[in-house]
């Protein structure tokens, strides 16, 4: 037996990007996609992103060390996807600290080489430990974001 691939997406310098389309359940009645939809898609694709930096969040959760955790988001609506779109998300790293990061992320529709942009959020992400306060990111895990922000450099 032949497994499909997974959803998987793909770093391109200092930017990663990660595909979606919409189904039927991610729309309403009219076949516009509910606007809750673009956080889920947003959160797919920051996870993807950690799986592609090796960050393993499942293993530092179940060794009590913490995970990270939205703290701010400003999500700005400018088109509707429709059922059947396919539509791209676009994330950067605009900015590291001890115990966060920023982070920019676009959704684009794709029709062929055109690409139209939905929705865009920005947005700060904070590792906190298991009692929900902050808490530095591994050391590990900011080089890891490091090589990443800086693949935009050459």
């Amino acid at each position: 037996m032949t497994l499909p691939s997974f959803p998987d997406g793909t770093l391109d310098g200092d930017r990663h990007l990660y595909a979606v389309r919409v189904y039927y359940e991610d729309t309403d009645l009219s076949g516009i996609t509910y606007h809750a939809n673009y956080l889920r898609w947003f959160e797919r694709a920051r996870s993807d992103l950690l799986r592609r930096l090796e960050i393993d969040q499942r293993a530092a959760i179940e060794a009590g060390e913490g995970a990270y955790a939205v703290s701010e988001i400003n999500l700005k609506y400018l088109r509707s996807a429709r059922l059947d779109d396919d539509v791209l998300i676009e994330t950067r790293c605009t900015d590291m600290r001890a115990a966060s990061c920023r982070m920019h992320q676009l959704a684009f529709r794709l029709a062929g080489e055109e690409r139209e942009l939905l929705a865009e959020a920005h947005l700060r992400v904070g590792f906190v430990s298991p009692d929900g306060r902050p808490k530095r990111q591994p050391e590990e895990w900011r080089a890891a974001f490091a090589r990443f922000v800086g693949q935009g450099d050459s």
